[in-house]
Parts: structure tokens; sequence; C-alpha cells
């Protein structure tokens, strides 16, 4: 069950990295251009803790798993933070499939990435705070 979520998710790296590759950024005179940049920047620093996600996931669940003597509200407290870890990732990827600016152009384009701007801070501050609480003891 690892394995396969590890291969989703890696195949979600894999695609990330291939979508961006593909999607068009606005021409480097667009003053779309520089609002296209603060969004891939927010995505870019925010992505790679993806990885600290899954780790983090794991953990808990093995504490989980090896704690037979938890008291339910340590066990409940465990269980809430991999579902906010799980949540977390999933926003991530959702916003990545959902990123499409190709679609818009001129004043559209420029809507669409200030939504999307707001969209990715949201999910950046969805995995900090995840992975902050995942750390608590």
């Amino acid at each position: 069950m690892k394995t396969l979520f590890f291969c989703i998710v890696l195949i979600g790296l894999v695609s990330c990295t291939k979508n961006k590759e593909h999607q068009a950024a606005p021409a480097s005179d667009d003053p779309g251009k520089a609002l296209y940049d603060r969004v891939m920047d927010i995505h870019d620093e925010v992505m790679p803790r993806m990885d600290e996600i899954m780790r983090l996931k794991r953990e808990l669940k093995e504490a989980l798993e090896k704690g037979e003597e938890l008291v339910p509200e340590k066990r409940q407290a465990l269980e809430a933070k991999i579902q906010q870890l799980d949540s977390a990732g999933k926003a991530m990827m959702e916003w990545m499939r959902q990123f499409n600016p190709e679609e818009y152009t001129g004043e559209d384009l420029q809507k669409y990435l200030e939504a999307e701007q707001e969209r990715i801070i949201k999910v950046k501050e969805q995995m900090l705070e995840a992975i902050a609480k995942a750390k608590e003891n």
C-alpha cells in the first residue's frame, strides 16, 4: 500500500514537472509574466515539501500501528494529523491538475493568475500548517 501511494505521488511529481515544461508561460514582455512567475515561485517553494508530508504521514501511521496502548485522545490526535497531511497533499495535487493558464489571454489571464495566486497561497498555508501540526508532540 505504501509503495502504491509512493508511486502515485511520484507520478504526480513527474507530471508536474512535465506539465510545467508544456504549459506556456506568458511572453516575457507580457505584464502577466511577473504574476505568472510569482504563482510558480510559490508552487516551487512548497512542492518539495510533499516529500516531507509523505514522510510525516508514514511516521504517524507507524506510531498509530505500534501504539496499541494509546489512549483514545492520543489516537484521535494522530489520526487528525494524518488527515490534515493527507488533505494538504491532495490540495497541492488538485491545484497542479487544475492550473491551466493557456486557456486565457489578456485581461482574463490576469484575473485567472490573480485567482490562482490566492489559491496556491492557501495551499501553501495548508501544507505548512499540516507539517507544523504533525511535528508537534
